[in-house]
């Protein structure tokens, strides 16, 4: 199946619009949470391309990594040319993994645990994040030092709210509606 052919099967409009800056920022951001969520999250997210078929994309870690790059936040930040079809594939690809991880989402989400062991598992998430962050971002970024500084739960609640959005029929174009909104 030709990769343009499987983006039409999903509905996906064929825009030329790339996704911003702030978009593809926000993506990685996303990509980070997935990892926090289970320390497996790489090998998970490389088996998913290849079970969507985005392996040409995406078929190693090195490829993906080289793609997340992009994000100009990354401490290994390096712009290359990035078609519109290779970032679909990247949104593809989240919105498949937050269907995947929505159980684990949902229990973070979750206003019926007892407080103590969501916050509890909260705790472990923004631990696994900010260390996640710090390994990979450019600390000498403000943005990146207001994401390590934020005492703040809504931005964390704000990572998986979107990934638990980005989840179920209507997930993908949900995301991608997120990441094209510059605001």
């Amino acid at each position: 199946m030709k990769v343009s052919s499987f983006f039409s099967s999903l509905g996906i409009p064929a825009s030329k619009r790339p996704i911003s800056r702030k978009g593809f920022e926000r993506l990685d951001l996303l990509l980070l949470a997935i990892e926090s969520i289970d320390i497996n999250g790489p090998q998970l997210i490389i088996s998913a391309a290849n079970q969507l078929g985005l392996d040409r994309f995406f078929p190693n870690k090195v490829e993906l990594w080289k793609f997340r790059c992009n994000n100009p936040m990354r401490r290994a930040s390096k712009p290359s040319i990035q078609t519109q079809e290779s970032a679909e594939a990247l949104i593809s690809l989240v919105s498949f993994i937050s269907d995947y991880f929505y159980p684990k989402i949902r229990i973070l989400l979750s206003s019926k645990e007892p407080e103590k062991i969501n916050a509890q598992r909260w705790l472990s998430f923004k631990k696994r994040f900010n260390e996640l962050i710090e390994e990979r971002m450019n600390l000498g970024k403000g943005a990146v030092k207001k994401y390590l500084n934020t005492n703040d739960t809504e931005f964390y609640r704000d990572i998986i709210i979107s990934l638990a959005l980005s989840s179920g029929p209507g997930g993908i174009n949900r995301l991608r509606a997120s990441l094209l909104d510059n605001t």
